[in-house]
């Protein structure tokens, strides 16, 4: 979110659009490489016969990075509410890490007995990357041809969370991204 109202104004326009956005050179340089630094900890393993990553909470008070993070996510909150009437109330998310052949099957982010999950947030921290090496989000547009985005450093895709089915293909080496999801208050 280097140029704030511009990119800002580009992620709401393309969720209303086409249901996803991508943006590249999301935040600073420096940013995305401390946090790169802090997910290579992620240790946490999940269900490898769904999905092969490993995962680390971000939180509050982690470090300065993630808290910088965590403001660049609010001021992006509160945009998306403003301009597009989510009823956004909060952000939470997690380092994933995909060792080589890893992979996420296709899934939606919203649970069926919880629709508090609205808009999905991945930011990639993924130095060097190559097209070689795999490791894309693939994303299903309802009527449209699948779209890949490819895992390259301070590269920022978002999407509705349950409209837009998505998966992690394998890479042959190791795959780093910051996960998260824009939620809304349970509804009772």
């Amino acid at each position: 979110m280097q140029s704030d109202a511009p990119s800002l104004l580009s992620i709401a326009d393309d969720l209303v659009e086409r249901g996803w956005s991508q943006q590249d050179a999301f935040l600073p340089p420096d940013l995305a490489l401390a946090l790169a630094a802090i997910g290579h900890r992620a240790t946490v393993a999940v269900l490898e016969s769904i999905r092969g990553d490993r995962i680390e909470w971000l939180e509050a008070g982690q470090s300065v990075a993630c808290d910088r993070y965590l403001q660049i996510m609010e001021t992006l909150r509160v945009a998306l509410n403003r301009d597009l009437y989510l009823g956004l109330e909060e952000y939470e998310c997690h380092f994933a890490l995909y060792p080589p052949g890893a992979f996420y099957q296709k899934h939606l982010d919203r649970f069926h007995d919880d629709d508090c999950r609205t808009v999905s947030a991945i930011i990639y921290l993924n130095d060097g990357w190559l097209p070689e090496q795999g490791g894309a989000l693939r994303l299903y547009p309802a009527g449209q041809a699948s779209q890949d985005i490819a895992p390259l450093m301070n590269r920022f895709a978002l999407f509705l969370s349950a409209d837009m089915p998505h998966e992690v293909l394998p890479a042959s080496r190791e795959r780093l991204s910051l996960t998260g999801w824009f939620k809304r208050r349970a509804q009772t």
